[in-house]
């Protein structure tokens, strides 16, 4: 009687945490933006040498699948060295190209493939230019 007890106990925490996982799932869920609307992000620019804010580095994007197209201005960084921006979203797309680009050219060009459209902040350390 006590082991068909234990069973008992056993399958049922086990059917919970199925149902819980099942309907709540393991990982945050993606965000669910419409065709051909634009994914908020928020950029923080800071020199890889000493970890001070860079201002003015301009933000650079261009879809995937148009990687040979002219990227557009998405946004300069402030005093602070944050930029807010809309990237562009498409559900067929692997995520659009970013450019980071200091006009001065005191710091050298980094590029990345954006393949999270969360919003949230993101760090980027710039390598001053030798």
């Amino acid at each position: 009687m006590k082991f068909l007890r234990k069973i008992l106990k056993g399958v049922s925490l086990t059917g919970a945490i199925f149902v819980f996982q099942a309907c709540y799932g393991t990982r945050m869920p993606m965000p669910q933006y419409e065709e051909g609307g634009e994914a908020p992000m928020r950029f923080s620019l800071v020199s890889k040498a000493d970890g001070s804010p860079l201002e003015g580095i301009r933000i650079l994007g261009v879809a995937a699948q148009f990687a040979d197209a002219k990227p557009l201005e998405l946004g300069i960084t402030g005093a602070d060295g944050r930029c807010s921006v809309k990237i562009p979203y498409g559900r067929n797309r692997k995520g659009p190209y970013v450019t980071f680009e200091d006009p001065d050219g005191q710091f050298l060009k980094k590029d990345t493939l954006l393949t999270d459209l969360r919003e949230r902040e993101i760090e980027v350390k710039l390598v001053p230019e030798l």
